[in-house]
C-alpha cells in the first residue's frame, strides 16, 4: 500500500508536472492477480484495484491500516470496470457486471474477487474499491449497472450531456461516509462536472474508464482561481482534496467512477463558481 500525505492549496504553485502527478494521479491500480492500494490522508480514504486473472484474489488487510482485517473499521464501495466478475463477502457471492457497484459494510471479514472468464471477450474483471473509516455496519448491497438513482445532466450544446448513476448515497444504498456512482458521457460530449465546483467538506476521487487507449482526459485540479491539470489515461484515478476543483474534458467519450468521503453525504452540497472566474 502506497501512502500519500495531505496537501494544502499553498503547496500547488510550487509543484512541477511530475510532482502534481505523484501526489494526485493514481496509476497502475490494476495488476494481474494482485490487490494494489493507495492510502490518501485526505479523509483517510483508500483507493484500491483488484484484477483476478489466473484465479481468485483475496483482499489483504494491509499493515498500514492497523486492523485485524480490512473491514474491521472500514466500509467500501466497489465498481467493476472490466469484464464480468464476482465478489464473495463472508461466503455470499455477488455477481458484478461492467459498471455495477457493490457496497461492503464494516465488519466483513473474508472478501475475495474473481473473474467470470478472464480469457473471454470481456476480459478479466477489474474491481475498483474506494474505502473510508466507518462507525457502524450497514448491509452489503449490490446495485447492478443502471439501476441506481439516474440523473440526466448537461446539454449536447455545451458538450457535457451525461448520465449520472447514483449508487451509494443518502437516498440510496446506506453507508457511513462513502458516496459513489458512475457517470457516462453521451456520444459527442466530452466535459464532465462542468460548471465545476469544490466542496470543502469532502474529498473526491475519479477513476476514468471506457476511454480508448489512444485518448486522454485533461483533468482540472487546484483552486478555482489557480488551476492546474493532469493528463489522465484509461483506468487511472485522480485525488481531489476538498479545496480542489475536479473537472475534465476528454479527447473521446468515456465514463468515470466518482466517490466521496468526509463531512456529509449530500450530493448537492457543492461550492459552485462561475466559469468566467476560473484562472
Amino acid at each position: 500500500m502506497e501512502q500519500r500525505y495531505a496537501t494544502s492549496p499553498e503547496h500547488v504553485p510550487g509543484m512541477d508536472t511530475d510532482e502534481l502527478r505523484r501526489r494526485y494521479l493514481v496509476q497502475g491500480l490494476f495488476v494481474d492477480d494482485e490487490a494494489s492500494a493507495v492510502y490518501t490522508h485526505h479523509d483517510r480514504v483508500v483507493l484500491a484495484g483488484v484484477k483476478p486473472v489466473s484465479g481468485p484474489v483475496a483482499l489483504p488487510t494491509f499493515p498500514e491500516i492497523r486492523s485485524e482485517f480490512f473491514f474491521e473499521h472500514r466500509e467500501a464501495g466497489i465498481v467493476n470496470v472490466g469484464g464480468a466478475g464476482t465478489v464473495t463477502v463472508d461466503g455470499t457471492s455477488y455477481e458484478l457486471g461492467h459498471a455495477s457497484c457493490l457496497y461492503v459494510g464494516r465488519g466483513a471479514v473474508d472478501v475475495t474477487f474473481a473473474s467470470a472468464d478472464a480469457q473471454g471477450d470481456g476480459g478479466p474483471a477489474r474491481f475498483y474499491l474506494v474505502s473510508a473509516p466507518a462507525h457502524t455496519g450497514y448491509p452489503t448491497t449490490l446495485v447492478p449497472a443502471g439501476t441506481g438513482t439516474v440523473r440526466e445532466l448537461g446539454d449536447a450544446l455545451t458538450s457535457n450531456r451525461r448520465t449520472l448513476n447514483q449508487y451509494i448515497h443518502e437516498n440510496g444504498v446506506r453507508s457511513c461516509q462513502v458516496v459513489m456512482g458512475v457517470t457516462t458521457l453521451h456520444p459527442g460530449s466530452m466535459w464532465n462536472t462542468m460548471p465545476a465546483h469544490t466542496h470543502d467538506r469532502r474529498m473526491e476521487a475519479y477513476l476514468y474508464f471506457d476511454l480508448p487507449e489512444d485518448a486522454r482526459v485533461i483533468h482540472l485540479m487546484g483552486e478555482p482561481t489557480e488551476t492546474r491539470h493532469l493528463v489522465v489515461a484509461n483506468e487511472e484515478a485522480t485525488i481531489a482534496p476538498s479545496w480542489s476543483v475536479h473537472s475534465g474534458v476528454g479527447t473521446a467519450s468515456y465514463s468515470f467512477v466518482w466517490a466521496m468521503a468526509g463531512e456529509n453525504q449530500s450530493f448537492d452540497d457543492m461550492d459552485g463558481f462561475p466559469v468566467v472566474e476560473m484562472r
